[in-house]
């Protein structure tokens, strides 16, 4: 008997290598793949304005990257001691405004330098749910979308689903402004699998159906935008809440491990994939903690291992393995 639905996915026409640049944005489970590309090597940038659910944030924050914004006070609010931006996490506030604004501006100018040589971009979408600021709101920002409530009060906001159509028309802008940017980059799509609980069963269900509807829209569109499903992967082939976190709305480990291996299997060729598990040799051996560091026989297995990784640089010296070779050297 079967318990699960296996299904084919469509092969990337350009492979992923090493040799790729990626630029991932969106929900938290974009961070979870982009930890695991950086394990392995790839040379990646992460969620340059913190994690971000819906679709006009997610453009908000690339148009802001295309044209190299420079942020300023009046971007700015004060709240509950600190300064926050409402396109950026937490993680970018500051306690005065000038520390916010460093931060904030040093990571767009990264993300402009880094989307002008990228090859790919990975988007993936949570929600078609935005909150808007109500006029409780302070610095005259009335009905922008905001990418973090910063747990301000729930008067300052007013939530509404996005259309098809809406989604449609603002990622339909800001792909074109990528291309315009960049011509050789390559877009891929996800739905996040996180299960929007907050805003109600049927209502998660609606966004995720929105957002599935619109990406499918725009992939048959433009030549250089793929799908990856991330998304059916977890709802329709594990199905199973054995796979989920104690919450029930977070894949778990083995769900997010199971994503990648269909990721790496459908977006990598066989010559990327073993050099992955040369790496994956290499990271082992680097995490592993001897019972006596100043034995003969963990001397030999520095030695050894510092030729194996000194090997691999010599043939892929766009990699770095400064960290490993500086711990198998035993300086």
């Amino acid at each position: 008997m079967k318990f699960r639905f296996e299904f084919d996915i469509k092969k990337l026409p350009e492979p992923i290598t090493h040799q790729h640049k990626l630029l991932l944005m969106g929900s938290c489970f974009t961070e979870n793949i982009g930890e695991r590309l950086e394990k392995y090597k790839f040379t990646t940038l992460q969620n340059p304005n913190g994690i971000l659910f819906n679709p006009v944030s997610v453009a908000d924050a690339i148009t802001a990257y295309v044209e190299a914004k420079r942020f300023s006070h009046d971007d700015l609010f004060h709240y509950n001691e600190g300064w926050h931006s409402w396109n950026h996490h937490s993680r970018f506030s500051g306690i005065t405004s000038e520390e916010a604004l460093q931060k904030i501006n040093s990571s767009v100018m990264t993300a402009h330098n880094f989307l002008k040589e990228a090859d790919y971009v990975f988007i993936t979408l949570g929600s078609s749910w935005v909150y808007t600021l109500t006029d409780k709101a302070t610095k005259g920002k009335t009905g922008s979308v905001a990418a973090n409530n910063h747990k301000a009060p729930a008067d300052w906001f007013c939530k509404r689903l996005m259309s098809p159509e809406e989604v449609i028309q603002v990622l339909d802008k800001v792909i074109h402004s990528l291309f315009l940017f960049n011509s050789k980059i390559k877009i891929i799509f996800t739905i996040s699998p996180v299960r929007h609980l907050r805003e109600g069963v049927v209502e998660n269900n609606r966004s995720k159906a929105t957002l599935i509807h619109a990406v499918h829209h725009l992939a048959d569109k433009f030549d250089k935008l793929y799908y990856f499903p991330a998304y059916e992967l977890v709802i329709d082939d594990l199905r199973d809440y054995r796979f989920y976190s104690e919450d029930l709305v977070h894949p778990n480990y083995f769900a997010t491990q199971y994503v990648w291996e269909k990721l790496v299997g459908s977006c990598m060729d066989d010559k990327t994939r073993i050099l992955m598990e040369e790496i994956h040799s290499i990271n082992l051996a680097y995490q592993h903690k001897p019972f006596n560091s100043s034995s003969e026989q963990h001397k030999k297995f520095l030695q050894s291992h510092y030729q194996k990784v000194n090997a691999l640089y010599e043939a892929h010296q766009h990699l770095n393995f400064e960290r490993e070779l500086k711990y198998f050297s035993q300086e």
